[in-house]
């Protein structure tokens, strides 16, 4: 049996994966579970989505209820950021003000919400509460956040896809122009060693195909412009 640090010293227990609550010497089947990510990572400025989802016994009606609260990470005391009943309530106070919203569905099972322009002051352990009358036994998870800025890995990793997706493609291009002059260069040494002379009509085909081989060659060019472009505009 696992003891809860929060409700130990109330000889509390929860069995998640049972559903079962142990509670001053009684066992408490859960008639409601909840489950929510135990971490998530975040960066400044991304909206952050908080998921949390249940299960009911019960059909969900206009009783139910979602609370999620805030504790920073070096306190003991939390705050509510967001209520539902019906109907969405944000807090309209606080750090979190105009920044919480609600993505979840109650008819889905869906308690989550989402944190716009997150800051490193974010960081701490949030908490989702569901109670969906006569169910209201339950277990709270917590979610601790990690607001951290990107970093050059990240940016590095941002460059090397861009990079992927501008070179692979010029690549191609000119290993194609290659081979296409390589066998137009093989073919005329080839005539001229016989002595072989062109008709007007071969004349006007090469024209076109030096015209389309030049054209080539210019994308293969405008390619590795836009790559380098794309690389300083990066750093």
């Amino acid at each position: 049996m696992q003891q809860s640090g929060a409700a130990g010293g109330r000889g509390c227990a929860l069995f998640p994966l049972l559903g079962v609550l142990f509670f001053q010497g009684v066992y408490i089947v859960l008639s409601l579970e909840i489950h929510a990510d135990a971490h998530v990572r975040g960066y400044v400025g991304e909206k952050i989505k908080l998921k949390c989802t249940f299960k009911s016994t019960s059909d969900v009606t206009d009783k139910l209820t979602i609370d999620w609260t805030y504790r920073p990470p070096s306190s003991s005391r939390t705050v509510s950021i967001f209520h539902y009943q019906s109907f969405q309530y944000p807090t309209t106070a606080g750090t979190f003000r105009d920044r919480i919203s609600w993505v979840g569905n109650v008819y889905k099972g869906d308690a989550s919400i989402s944190i716009s322009n997150p800051t490193i002051k974010d960081n701490g352990t949030f908490s989702c509460a569901v109670k969906n009358p006569p169910d209201v036994h339950h277990n709270i998870p917590l979610t601790e956040l990690t607001v951290t800025e990107r970093g050059f890995g990240t940016m590095l990793s941002s460059v090397a896809l861009l990079s992927i997706l501008v070179f692979v493609p010029s690549a191609v291009v000119v290993a194609l122009l290659l081979v296409r002059m390589g066998r137009k260069a093989a073919g005329l040494k080839k005539r001229s060693r016989s002595g072989y002379k062109k008709s007007s009509i071969e004349v006007s085909d090469d024209t076109d195909q030096e015209e389309e081989d030049a054209c080539m060659a210019r994308l293969c060019i405008r390619c590795a412009e836009c790559l380098d472009s794309d690389y300083e505009e990066t750093y």
